[in-house]
């Protein structure tokens, strides 16, 4: 498993931040996106695919015995785009291009478009389905590959991922880590007004999921939350991280869920990335 070194906590705050750009920026060219997820959940990609958690070949993308990534809150694919181009799967300069007509970086995960995109996501409470499939298909097959799916708290709010959830735990599917981005934020509002999920961590364990919590922008706990979910056999593990919308700009923290699908004016880009220290 990984060890957090002080050396490599340094570098993946570094690459967190400079992820955290990248997404200010692409979103800010495409004058439409979701930025308060997309940064809230830097941390936990930039530990997943910078800690050394998630086996791949940038230039093998369809490598047989690589981890696979779902990110079933599709719309947060900034983040995950910014990472996959940091990590080398596609030239930067694709980031210009986001959610342009025929652009290889749609506003949502393309699999046919974008190397290192393992399902079409977007309508939410889906991306969890086609993680426990590719799970359970990798244990068919004898594969050590791990499968890993994120999605939002707002999504507990469909149906779907529950069936999922209980699925994957009859089938003691433990090659299935399920990460939740907990930022108690969605478009119309905080989630507990919305439609309360709590206890979250009680709900997810009565459907028999192995449930750690951790704080999404603390790598020690992250790295620890996924050395668990590694070591806990006969069920799969949820992660829930514990974010805060906008992370790393001021005024998108105070204003939390306004920033779920806004995009920062010219101005107030310019001081995002001062503030990211671009």
């Amino acid at each position: 498993m990984p060890e957090l070194t002080p050396q490599l906590q340094q570098q993946l705050t570094d690459t967190a931040r400079r992820m955290r750009i990248s997404v200010v920026r692409m979103l800010t060219r495409a004058g439409s996106g979701h930025p308060g997820g997309s940064l809230g959940m830097a941390d936990v990609f930039t530990a997943l695919y910078f800690g050394g958690w998630v086996r791949h070949d940038p230039k093998n993308p369809k490598w047989e015995d690589r981890d696979r990534v779902v990110l079933s809150n599709g719309h947060i694919c900034p983040i995950l785009y910014a990472a996959l181009a940091e990590r080398g799967f596609f030239p930067a300069a694709w980031l210009d291009e986001l959610r342009r007509l025929g652009s290889h970086l749609q506003g949502h995960p393309a699999m046919h478009k974008t190397p290192g995109i393992e399902l079409s996501t977007g309508s939410l409470g889906h991306g969890v389905c086609g993680a426990l499939g590719m799970a359970l298909a990798l244990r068919a097959d004898s594969r050590k590959s791990r499968v890993f799916t994120l999605l939002g708290d707002g999504e507990l709010q469909e149906g779907l991922p529950w069936e999922s959830f209980m699925a994957a735990a009859h089938y003691k599917a433990d090659n299935l880590c399920i990460i939740v981005d907990r930022n108690d934020a969605q478009i119309d509002g905080r989630t507990r007004d919305v439609m309360n999920i709590d206890p979250l961590d009680a709900k997810l364990r009565a459907f028999g999921l192995h449930v750690v919590t951790a704080d999404g922008h603390d790598f020690r706990q992250l790295f620890a939350a996924f050395a668990e979910a590694e070591a806990t056999k006969g069920k799969p593990t949820a992660i829930i991280a514990t974010t805060v919308m906008g992370k790393g700009v001021s005024y998108m923290e105070k204003e939390g869920h306004k920033w779920h699908g806004k995009t920062p004016s010219k101005d107030q880009a310019e001081l995002a990335l001062k503030e990211l220290g671009a």
